[in-house]
C-alpha cells in the first residue's frame, strides 16, 4: 500500500489486491490512468459548455478499457462515454465539446491516444 502525494499536497492511496501482496484499501495504479482520462476530460466538456453560456448542470464520465493479454498487461482500447445533463442542450453542441476536449484540450486523453485507441460517445439528459 502507497499514499501517493502529489506537489499541491493532495493524496491518494493506491493498492492491490492480497494475493498481490496488497490489502486492497486503495485504487490499482491502472484505475487511477482511466480516473485521469475521464476526470480531465469531464473537466473539459463542462468548462466548454459552461463558457458557452449552456445551461449544464452535470457531466459524468463513464470509462471502460480493455487490457491485454499479456505482461506488460497495457491498455489497448478506452472508451468514455459522457452523460451530460442540463436544460436546453443541443446534442450537436456537447458533442462539439467532447471532440474539442478529445483532440485539444485532454492533456490525458491525447498522451494516451498516442497508443491506445481512445473512442468517445456522449448521451444529453433534460433535466
Amino acid at each position: 500500500m502507497f499514499v501517493g502525494e502529489t506537489g499541491s499536497g493532495h493524496a491518494v492511496v493506491i493498492d492491490g489486491p492480497p494475493d498481490h501482496g496488497g490489502r486492497n484499501i486503495g485504487m490499482r495504479p491502472m484505475e487511477l490512468i482511466l480516473l485521469a482520462v475521464g476526470s480531465c476530460s469531464s473537466f473539459d466538456v463542462m468548462q466548454i459548455l459552461q463558457k458557452g453560456r449552456n445551461n449544464v448542470t452535470d457531466c459524468v464520465a463513464e470509462v471502460t478499457a480493455e487490457r491485454v493479454d499479456a505482461i506488460p498487461s497495457v491498455f489497448s482500447k478506452i472508451h468514455l462515454r459522457f452523460i451530460v445533463s442540463g436544460k436546453d442542450l443541443k446534442a450537436s453542441v456537447v458533442e462539439r465539446a467532447v471532440k474539442l476536449s478529445a483532440e485539444k484540450y485532454c492533456s490525458a486523453s491525447i498522451m494516451l491516444s498516442k497508443a491506445v485507441e481512445i473512442t468517445h460517445d456522449f448521451e444529453v439528459i433534460e433535466v
